[in-house]
């Protein structure tokens, strides 16, 4: 029999391990890469087309729950999403640990999924854009209480979609799609209660708000700055805010805590019937 050196039997042994690591697939529930055509910030967003891609979402009744909002005057009126406060019998903003404030009215839009909240008003509201002017590939932050506690996403902007809404609520409208790339580090899963939150801009302002998710795919849909613009024009309602917290990829929860520390981000509860 022909000798076989030990330490060629080793090295063979060292490679099959090897290789049946990297030949593993991929966990099929992560989120795609970010496409390499939105790496870096590219041409302008192009206005709303009949090409766009369809997102479906189905409206169920109102039930207890959490969601996002963000003040934006000094007025007391809070933006969130209304899937978030639609159908509840009482919503509150969490300002302090167990502190409550009553939120007064809750005006819905027709025809998109927004809202607008009156409470008591923040010292801090956000700088609100409304200008279409946007790029792909540029970054948005996505900030609220996803899962019902603080936390954060980042993403890159990808394209124009088209919100379609079925069950209780029958809808459609245009939304911004955007590629996660990074989110607060122990968060997994789904960014449940994120829903209503901003979506800040490198420099600060806000350019939309969180509508929905498709965890499977990566993506987060935000209501469109025109039809922010739109909503609160029809309300006669006048956003203020001049002092933008700068938000950058490699200290963005920073930005957020800060965020969320000043009350220009806070957590809503909805609470139904029986509940109260």
């Amino acid at each position: 029999m022909k000798y076989v050196p030990d330490w060629l039997v080793y090295t063979l042994a060292l490679l099959a391990i090897v290789g049946g690591v990297f030949s593993n697939t991929p966990d099929q529930d992560a989120p795609p890469a970010t496409p390499d055509s939105i790496q870096r910030e590219g041409a302008t967003l192009p206005p709303p087309s009949a090409f766009d891609e369809t997102i479906l979402v189905r409206v169920d009744s109102p039930k207890d729950g959490i969601g996002t909002a963000f003040s934006i005057n000094s007025d007391g009126n809070w933006l969130t999403a209304r899937h978030v406060v639609d159908g509840c019998d009482k919503v509150a903003l969490l300002v302090a640990p167990d502190r409550y404030l009553p939120v007064d009215t809750v005006t819905v839009s027709e025809t998109s999924d927004l809202a607008l909240l009156t409470a008591s008003p923040s010292l801090t509201p956000v700088a609100l854009d409304t200008s279409a002017d946007l790029r792909i590939g540029s970054y948005g932050f996505h900030v609220g209480y996803p899962q019902g506690r603080p936390g954060e996403a980042v993403s890159r902007l990808i394209s124009r979609s088209k919100l379609v809404t079925s069950g209780l609520r029958r809808g459609e409208e245009p939304v911004l799609a955007w590629a996660e790339t990074g989110r607060t580090s122990d968060l997994t899963g789904s960014l449940g209660g994120l829903s209503g939150g901003p979506v800040y801009d490198a420099n600060g302002k806000v350019r939309g708000v969180i509508v929905a998710e498709s965890p499977r795919r990566g993506r987060i849909y935000s209501a469109s700055p025109e039809a922010i613009g739109d909503f609160l024009a029809e309300q006669n309602i006048q956003p203020l805010g001049d002092r933008p917290i700068p938000f950058a990829p490699e200290s963005y929860g920073g930005s957020a805590d800060r965020a969320r520390q000043s009350l220009q981000v806070v957590k809503v509860a909805c609470s139904v019937g029986e509940n109260l």
